[in-house]
């Protein structure tokens, strides 16, 4: 076993205390070089969530995989703008979140009017870390330890931080749940299917 490996297990995680302080040391925790790959962290409110969970095969990342190849898909004929894929921190200053969708997109025109902005890492030209704003559309698919933070969490966050739609995926029991939420006045509204169809305000 790797020295670094044998650590990880002697020691407990360490959070550097100005993560716990604010956004803004939490925003420089999770785009340093120190930060750990294999985590997933969340900032939800002054609270942080760290899941090294292994993904699962069938229920997670398979669907995960599904879902990207779909909407690069509908980007290519499209081209509406970028999606971004699996590990790419998103925060938010008003929501007062960061996190890691399963899956986002970026209109060109929000890239334009600044709505969202790339953040580059310190001292690394052309090297972006996390996108900061409002990301036209997220994409979550529900494992057993983060069904709480997708379902009930997220969705008054992602809200909060003005995102107009939010895929909300859970194959956790027979058949595959797909929910399409569309943000309203304050909250987020479940779209009905249409003869089993649903229709994505964006695409």
């Amino acid at each position: 076993m790797a020295i670094a490996e044998l650590l990880d297990e002697l020691f407990p995680i360490r959070i550097p205390a100005e993560a716990a302080e604010n956004l803004a040391g939490f925003r420089a925790w999770v785009t340093s070089e120190s930060f750990p790959e294999k985590w997933r962290a969340t900032y939800l409110r002054g609270e942080i969530l760290l899941d090294m969970s292994p993904e699962e095969t069938e229920t997670h990342n398979k669907v995960k995989g599904a879902v990207h190849y779909t909407l690069l898909n509908l980007d290519r004929t499209s081209r509406l703008g970028t999606v971004y894929v699996h590990r790419v921190q998103f925060s938010n200053k008003a929501a007062d979140l960061s996190a890691q969708p399963d899956a986002m997109f970026v209109t060109r025109a929000s890239l334009r009017s600044g709505r969202v902005r790339r953040v580059q890492r310190k001292g690394r030209t052309g090297e972006d870390t996390e996108l900061l704003g409002t990301p036209d559309l997220v994409v979550e698919v529900v494992s057993r330890s983060s069904y709480k933070k997708d379902t009930k969490e997220l969705p008054v966050l992602y809200s909060r931080a003005g995102i107009p739609e939010y895929w909300l995926i859970d194959a956790l029991g027979d058949e595959i749940d797909f929910t399409l939420l569309r943000r309203g006045a304050r909250n987020y509204i479940a779209d009905e299917s249409h003869r089993g169809w649903l229709a994505s305000p964006l695409f």
